[in-house]
């Protein structure tokens, strides 16, 4: 009962705060309305209110608007409205509760003339008996009415906002391609890049040494019969250079599809990676059913690449991989308690793990501020 007492108190705060606000910025749209023509001003007013309304609401932060110039216009003009309107009621409901609360027990010093009527409107107040009871009648109606109208009316407000700033469902539409367009690009120059590197491995790496084998081979051959000790020891140099060749080969093939997730599956593969990472690893998997062998593949190098990050750049001392299945979402989380700081740009692999997962249409979220510590949700599409 307390919890819920208190709950309730903390949301009246919460409302009353975000009405006081609206008010606020309501009464100063008129003067910044000059300014708020400018669209990309509109838009940054706009998502700041909407950030607002989330957090009234207790719903996931939902970045910037992106909704056209005349939704962003029509919004202006509703919280114009409703942002005086409903703002100016908490006012009259807070402030008529807290002046009656202050001035009834100060009664006794208010100016003669002013003592009637001061309180409760048509009834003259002429001694302490009508003043404190009318008074005390007089706070506790205005405290009622704050605490059933204020909350409510913040969540109008909120809910108002959310639905003139959020995108329709041809904008939805409209963002759902844009969003598909940039994956595909990305998705494109990730598995050119990707080729690329193959082609580089296996030219500067595996065909070098395939070459220089054949060589040793034919010198071999010339020399058969006349020179078998400079025979011997080139076969014995093909023989070395053929297992490096296969060593190679194999890195490659590991970079491509690691055979351990062929062996031992996406939850064996991990508890591999996190058995074998440079810092402790804490490991936890649930069910994960059948996954495409693509998306095994995408979350393990992202474990992967988390771990070694972790380990050369950010000082941790203790790591943590969580894998869920949600439906059809497999669920990537790794954090680790270092220094923070992660950026992509600074070539700490996240470019890597983000372009691995929008080539399968999933999301990548880093949260690493400054002082730590790092956590990297990876959102993979894993459905038949």
């Amino acid at each position: 009962m307390n919890d819920q007492r208190g709950g309730r108190l903390r949301a009246l705060w919460r409302g009353l705060g975000y009405l006081l606000g609206s008010l606020g910025t309501g009464a100063a749209t008129p003067a910044a309305l000059p300014v708020l023509l400018v669209p990309r001003v509109a838009r940054g007013w706009a998502s700041w209110h909407r950030r607002r309304a989330d957090r009234l609401l207790r719903a996931a932060p939902s970045g910037p608007v992106r909704v056209g110039t005349g939704r962003v216009l029509l919004w202006v003009a509703a919280n114009l409205a409703c942002g005086l309107v409903f703002g100016l009621l908490a006012v009259l409901c807070a402030g008529n509760t807290l002046t009656t609360a202050v001035t009834v027990p100060l009664w006794w010093a208010l100016p003669p003339g002013t003592r009637a009527g001061g309180f409760a409107a048509g009834v003259p107040l002429t001694g302490w008996g009508t003043a404190l009871t009318l008074g005390t009648a007089q706070v506790a109606g205005f405290a009622a009415l704050t605490y059933f109208v204020v909350p409510p009316l913040a969540r109008l407000h909120a809910r108002l906002c959310v639905a003139l700033l959020s995108p329709s469902a041809a904008e939805r539409l409209a963002l759902q391609v844009a969003a598909l367009t940039e994956t595909r690009v990305g998705a494109m120059n990730a598995h050119g890049a990707e080729l690329r590197r193959i082609e580089r491995d296996l030219h500067d790496g595996t065909q070098a040494r395939l070459v220089s084998i054949a060589m040793r081979l034919g010198v071999a051959r010339d020399l058969l019969g006349e020179e078998p000790a400079a025979v011997a020891g080139l076969l014995a140099q093909a023989q070395q250079g053929t297992e490096d060749a296969m060593a190679e080969l194999r890195a490659v093939i590991r970079t491509i599809y690691p055979p351990i997730l062929a062996d031992r599956g996406l939850t064996g593969a991990l508890a591999a990676l996190a058995a074998g990472a440079a810092i402790h690893t804490d490991l936890d998997t649930g069910p994960l059913g059948s996954v495409p062998a693509a998306v095994e593949a995408v979350a393990y190098f992202t474990v992967a690449e988390a771990l070694t990050n972790a380990a050369k750049h950010s000082g941790a001392g203790r790591a943590g991989v969580q894998v869920r299945r949600n439906g059809d979402r497999l669920t990537v989380l790794v954090t680790d308690d270092g220094v923070g700081g992660a950026d992509a740009s600074r070539g700490t692999g996240l470019a890597g793990i983000r372009h691995r997962a929008l080539a399968l249409d999933g999301a990548v979220h880093v949260h690493s501020p400054v002082g730590g510590p790092t956590t990297i949700e990876v959102e993979l599409p894993c459905g038949s």
